[in-house]
């Protein structure tokens, strides 16, 4: 498989606790360590779902991390997918990942940032962002970025982390070890600077309870049985618990909750 992360070896070695071999290794089975999102790839079958994207189409997954959502993608929809997350490592494991589950062709990942995307304008059909917002502090440039690379009629299918910015939240969290890397937004917030760099949002869908369910669930097999070798663990390291628990808590509390805002870019000359 190539590479050399240690991150990588991680999830190799989990893979083989789990009693998975390598040539047998399928998308499914990754989905635990790299569905990064609340409801893993439930959220994203719906999320997908509800886009529409039509089969083959060019699709960017916009902060990819280790690559789940690209792979799904582009197993369950013929598409072309292209991920770009702004750490190396986790393009690393991305494409290492897809070369053993044998979509290398079809799903790729690259070093970039969100806010000046490496790609030539109307570059993409559809594009998807699972998770990533939180970590943005520049919404309006990335939106724009996104907005860019769509070609007219391409939708823009969000499910992120919501909540107003000053919350006051335990850290921390999954997706930051403080309030200095945690940016946070409302949901009107979203479609406001969408609608400003010329999305059309078509639908906001609060998914807490959801997500008050999903942690119950989790909490429920937990205490049947024992920990999985191949989860999210992998990626938040010594202080899962802590990070997972602490958003476990925020969610429950009603502070924050993830949120689907499918959005499209208009057509030129509607």
């Amino acid at each position: 498989y190539g590479g050399t992360s240690s991150l990588l070896e991680s999830i190799i070695e989990a893979i083989g606790d789990s009693g998975i071999e390598l040539e047998d290794l399928t998308v499914d089975d990754l989905g635990p360590v790299d569905e990064f999102h609340i409801g893993g790839r439930a959220a994203t079958q719906r999320l997908v779902d509800r886009a529409k994207i039509p089969n083959g189409s060019r699709v960017l997954d916009v902060g990819s991390g280790v690559g789940g959502t690209g792979r799904f993608l582009a197993e369950t929809g013929a598409h072309k997918v292209t991920g770009v997350d702004i750490t190396p490592e986790y393009v690393e494991v991305a494409n290492a990942l897809s070369t053993l589950v044998g979509t290398e062709e079809s799903a790729e990942f690259r070093l970039g940032d969100v806010c000046e995307l490496p790609f030539s304008s109307d570059s993409f059909d559809a594009a998807v962002l699972l998770h990533v917002g939180m970590n943005i502090e520049d919404k309006r440039t990335g939106f724009s970025e996104v907005a860019r690379v769509l070609v007219g009629g391409g939708v823009f299918a969000i499910y992120d982390i919501m909540g107003p910015d000053d919350v006051e939240l335990e850290f921390p969290v999954p997706w930051a070890s403080s309030w200095r890397s945690s940016y946070l937004a409302t949901a009107n917030e979203y479609t406001r600077i969408l609608e400003d760099v010329g999305f059309e949002v078509e639908d906001v869908a609060d998914r807490s309870e959801f997500a008050k369910e999903f942690f119950a669930g989790l909490r429920e097999r937990s205490e049947a049985t024992p920990a999985p070798r191949l989860g999210l663990h992998l990626l938040m390291g010594e202080e899962a618990q802590i990070r997972y628990g602490n958003m476990v808590k925020a969610v429950d509390a009603g502070l924050i909750g993830p949120v689907e805002i499918l959005a499209s870019k208009p057509r030129s000359g509607s």
